[in-house]
């Protein structure tokens, strides 16, 4: 959804977050014009700090569209705090229960109407000791199937610099640099109307992922890894916990 049609309450957020992230950072945004335009469109940016959401926030704003990230739907009903993520037109997603088609139809009325979504495919941080990219969820494919909307990668460096997850440390000094580039639509064209089995969908996040690693690899330099994959849990027996008897 354009700008022009926000109302009150995402025009205060706007007030509000613009001009601290102006002083806050130094910043060098390309690929602008993969976003603009009214039709619906997911975005999937790399998640390097828990500040790169008011970084992509600042980025897809000054491209002309307004932000629509997924939120936890806890989130949504703390008093206040929820109300006003309502208004500013955010998205709650209920994870791990029957509620989670209800999130999909929301994402998907969002995109009818012409809205950016932006959605993290990796789901949180990155777990990458040197904040690279690591394999994806299927949400964003999910929805891409269900679509058909482009999916822009949007690839960021330097939001580590102002919250670095590593050390949990924050940056308040002004003007910290932070590029963010946004490249043409992946394509996924290979799999238009395939049935979303989890090898589909599979294969959908790690081409998506892949674009993401090689985008990240241009901005700060360096061979980028394999996509890094959280170690499996391992099983623990019974008679292998701390304290048990045989």
């Amino acid at each position: 959804m354009g700008r022009r049609r926000l109302g009150f309450w995402p025009r205060f957020a706007v007030v509000l977050v613009k001009p601290v992230m102006t002083v806050w950072t130094r910043r060098t945004w390309r690929g602008m014009e993969h976003l603009r335009g009214d039709g619906g469109v997911i975005i999937v940016p790399n998640h390097i700090s828990h500040a790169d959401p008011l970084v992509v926030a600042h980025f897809v704003h000054d491209s002309g569209r307004w932000p629509q990230f997924l939120g936890k739907a806890s989130v949504f009903r703390v008093p206040v705090i929820g109300w006003v993520l309502h208004r500013c037109r955010q998205i709650p997603v209920e994870r791990g229960s029957v509620d989670a088609v209800k999130s999909l139809d929301a994402l998907v009325a969002a995109l009818a109407a012409g809205g950016a979504v932006v959605i993290y495919p990796e789901g949180t941080t990155t777990r990458e000791p040197e904040l690279w990219p690591m394999k994806g969820k299927t949400g964003a494919a999910r929805l891409a199937l269900a679509t058909g909307a482009p999916v822009v990668p949007v690839a960021m460096w330097g939001p580590e610099r102002i919250f670095d997850p590593r050390t949990t440390r924050i940056n308040v000094r002004p003007r910290i640099p932070v590029t963010v580039v946004a490249g043409p639509p992946v394509d996924l064209s290979r799999w238009a109307g395939a049935t979303p089995t989890r090898a589909v969908l599979e294969e959908m996040t790690d081409t998506i992922m892949l674009r993401l690693r090689d985008m990240l690899a241009e901005i700060r330099g360096g061979t980028p890894p394999p996509l890094w994959e959280r170690p499996p849990r391992p099983a623990v027996g019974r008679e292998q916990r701390p304290g048990a008897t045989a």
